[in-house]
């Protein structure tokens, strides 16, 4: 081979490689699905879905430590006032029961004693046949031997209360909804044993974000509905805001007391609340629409004069299974990427395929 043919090939060689740098260097341009944001009145029906909840519920605990020696409740059955939840092992109250009555006996017998002496020094003491002196030291006697009597007395009504203590009783009518310990532990005093939901009142509890509880008016009436049965439905108002939105989701949780509930609206069923708002103008745009960018809400944006996409953050009124309804950040005549956000960077030259789902 000669001189001009390897120079020949090696120069074709490297055209074919300044040919590839360039078609790797030419700007990938992906195609993406899109919709045109339009504005609607947000004043419609707003709907969310929650569960329902005890209005009261109380988490029972023993008074005193001990080992359980009986649990017979366990979780779903219903309880009446004065029925036991759980008893302790009483062999150690029994005991100092005992004591304390022998205590009380001993006392009674000292009274016994000292009143006599006492009232024999009274009336040796109206005749003048004793000293005033010795009429004194029977007087303190008694009164020494009453105090002993009193305390003994006191004494044996604790160690009474504290045998009482040893069962667990419930005292007013619900449901046992937790079981926080099991027959054979040792337990602290005020350690929950069982957790009862009262029957006095039920309440649907809902996450709603910040962005429509500003929204709500001052007092609404919610209508809650059976998500899996619509027929059953009652009404109900909010009761109690959460002061401290949750860490995760940011919403805050919001409990609405049914009045009237349905039989059918059990503890721990999903219900669906709805209320009227007054949110102003919103756009609603497919879910598939949604991504993040440093924890909040955002979405991607086609420029139609360059053909690339950017992010832009948004404030989002309230979520639905297949959409989400922004508050702020979209405007009208927006073009919103809905299919492919995952595979896009800023500035990136796209394609738009057509209507969004």
């Amino acid at each position: 081979m000669g001189v001009a043919t390897v120079l020949a090939f090696a120069a074709s060689v490297a055209l074919a490689g300044c040919s590839r740098e360039e078609q790797s260097a030419a700007p990938q341009v992906r195609p993406v699905r899109t919709i045109v944001a339009e504005s609607r009145a947000g004043g419609q029906g707003v709907s969310l879905t929650g569960h329902i909840e005890a209005k009261n519920e109380a988490s029972y605990a023993f008074r005193i430590g001990g080992r359980i020696v009986d649990r017979p409740v366990n979780v779903g059955d219903s309880v009446a006032p004065g029925q036991v939840l759980a008893r302790l092992d009483p062999q150690n109250e029994q005991n100092a029961l005992r004591s304390a009555q022998a205590a009380v006996n001993a006392a009674q017998s000292q009274v016994s004693l000292t009143r006599n002496a006492y009232d024999r020094q009274r009336q040796l003491l109206e005749r003048g046949f004793t000293p005033r002196s010795q009429y004194e030291q029977a007087e303190q006697a008694y009164k020494a031997a009453q105090s002993a009597l009193d305390d003994a007395s006191a004494q044996l009504k604790i160690a009474q209360d504290r045998l009482d203590f040893t069962e667990l009783k419930a005292d007013a009518a619900g449901t046992v909804t937790a079981r926080r310990a099991e027959p054979g532990e040792v337990v602290q005093a005020g350690q929950p044993i069982v957790q009862v939901a009262r029957q006095d009142g039920r309440d649907a509890v809902f996450d709603v974000p910040a962005q429509l509880l500003r929204t709500l008016p001052a007092d609404p009436e919610v209508t809650v509905t059976l998500t899996d049965a619509p027929a059953v439905r009652a009404v109900g108002h909010v009761r109690e805001v959460a002061p401290q939105a949750d860490p995760v989701t940011r919403t805050f949780a919001v409990r609405v007391g049914i009045v009237d509930p349905s039989p059918a609206m059990r503890l721990g069923s999903t219900v669906t609340g709805t209320v009227a708002t007054d949110s102003g103008p919103v756009i609603e745009i497919p879910a598939t629409a949604l991504t993040r960018v440093n924890n909040a809400p955002a979405v991607w944006l086609v420029d139609p004069a360059s053909e690339t996409v950017a992010l832009h953050t948004i404030e989002v009124l309230r979520f639905t299974p297949s959409s989400v309804v922004v508050y702020e950040g979209l405007k009208p005549g927006d073009i919103v990427v809905t299919a492919g956000v995952q595979a896009l960077h800023p500035g990136q030259k796209v394609r738009l395929l057509g209507g969004g789902q």
